[in-house]
């Protein structure tokens, strides 16, 4: 699945992370950037995470932009998937 809108999920609170999403041409692939609080010690357990959700959900060609402050790896999962299913217009967000 290719996602169709920007998209967000989460918030800048502590132990949370900021989830945002765009679409991508297609066949792009992916694209992740991270930033976090505890960026040495769990950069790459964020990027797994990350990166099984959107498996698991089988989306490609998206700009995916983590801000962490420390969240955990449930609160990770339910961001994605979260952010992913308002941009692929599944979920709508709250106003």
């Amino acid at each position: 699945m290719t996602p169709k809108f920007k998209a967000q999920a989460g918030t800048f609170e502590s132990s949370d992370i900021m989830i945002l999403i765009e679409p991508l041409e297609k066949d792009s692939g992916r694209k992740v950037d991270i930033s976090s609080t505890v960026m040495l010690q769990f950069e790459e357990d964020i990027k797994a995470t990350i990166n099984q959700v959107l498996d698991t959900l089988q989306v490609q060609d998206l700009h995916l932009i983590a801000k962490d402050k420390g969240a955990l790896t449930q609160t990770i999962e339910a961001r994605v998937e979260t952010a992913v299913k308002r941009s692929l217009g599944i979920q709508e967000g709250t106003m």
